[in-house]
């Protein structure tokens, strides 16, 4: 007997997702003819059909409060029969079938205090971690630095100022990267400098030391006596300071508001048009943390942009745009210092994974 799981009444799991599609998603899956941007953040979508679905694009936190959330639901209600969805990159977006009341729609969403853009060769919603509001291994913090890079960007979010491409910005709080910055065209990742400072009378007290030496992807935490008690030592060149052994040991505190800071890298992407996905490569080492506007950070990425924007040929994507001209080129022209921190010790690494989707037969 085949069960049409679709229609299958279960409480494991999520319901599934057909329950929550619009009806004029329904009876377009599939076939879709085109799509185009109205002006920004507003996208058309074309079913052969003839039918016609409008996308209105709205920045949001990435942590917001449900009276946020039901401001959205009451706009969704008021134009979109309660449709709205989430973006990858913390967007909102609100589904809309009438084109009488797109108008009106970003009208009311921009009244709310929710910027609409970031569709098209914008920069669009900065995807980022959560970082010192509750991440433990938090480099620096992520809400602040991303309102603050983003409040001197607003006019390529909007559309005011002019770039060659889509422009995606990534933050991550530490290198466990969880934000995209390993695969965006400018990535913020913050950065500890300093080993765990381990607190040899607490791990007894604290740590299962067997779990600590384990949870290291690298080996650099080893057993060691201190002063007569069982303890743990940490390797220096091994140390890639990912915080594995602070979350299972908090006697190995890894943070540091002295030395921990933010690295910039650049030339990443998803897209597969035009050349296959790419990884960042390092662009600045560090900058100190200078909360609350991290007005060093700040400059050093919009200046990245604004060379970027001035140099870059039409549709070139940053990474694109760097391998036309080259790294020298690229420290050049936005001023950059080069330092052995630049050099990739990890030879040949990146360049073998097979980052395409796209297969070809070998030729004979």
């Amino acid at each position: 007997m085949t069960i049409d799981m679709s229609k299958r009444t279960t409480d494991i799991g999520p319901p599934h997702y057909e329950k929550f599609l619009p009806k004029i998603i329904k009876d377009n899956y599939g076939k879709w003819k085109d799509h185009e941007i109205v002006k920004p953040g507003v996208l058309m979508h074309i079913g052969e059909s003839g039918d016609k679905l409008f996308s209105v694009r709205a920045a949001t936190c990435r942590l917001i409060s449900t009276k946020s959330l039901r401001v959205f639901a009451d706009i969704a209600e008021e134009f979109c029969d309660g449709h709205l969805r989430w973006t990858s990159r913390n967007n909102v977006e609100f589904l809309c079938t009438d084109e009488s009341k797109v108008d009106a729609l970003v009208e009311r969403v921009e009244k709310a205090g929710y910027a609409v853009g970031g569709t098209g060769a914008t920069i669009t919603n900065i995807v980022h971690t959560q970082g010192w509001i509750h991440c433990h291994s938090a480099a620096s913090d992520a809400s602040g630095v991303v309102k603050s890079v983003m409040d001197e960007l607003y006019p390529y979010f909007k559309g005011e100022k002019p770039l060659p491409a889509k422009l995606r910005i990534a933050y991550a709080c530490c290198l466990n990267m969880c934000g995209a910055v390993h695969c965006s065209d400018i990535a913020l990742l913050g950065v500890h400098r300093r080993l765990p400072d381990v607190k040899h009378d607490l791990m007894k007290a604290q740590c299962e030391i067997p779990t600590t030496v384990s949870s290291c992807p690298t080996g650099a935490v080893r057993p060691k006596v201190v002063d007569g008690k069982e303890s743990v030592e940490v390797i220096d060149d091994k140390c890639m300071f990912c915080a594995n052994c602070y979350t299972v040991c908090p006697a190995m505190t890894l943070n540091d508001p002295e030395t921990d800071g933010i690295s910039i890298w650049v030339g990443g992407k998803v897209c597969q048009g035009r050349a296959v996905p790419r990884f960042s490569k390092l662009a600045v080492p560090y900058i100190p943390n200078e909360p609350p506007r991290w007005p060093s950070t700040v400059a050093a990425v919009k200046n990245i942009v604004e060379v970027y924007a001035a140099n870059a040929q039409k549709y070139e994507r940053m990474g694109e745009w760097i391998d036309r001209i080259g790294w020298p080129k690229f420290f050049e022209l936005t001023g950059l210092e080069f330092s052995k921190f630049h050099i990739d010790d990890f030879a040949h690494a990146g360049g073998t994974y097979h980052t395409s989707m796209h297969f070809r037969q070998p030729k004979d």
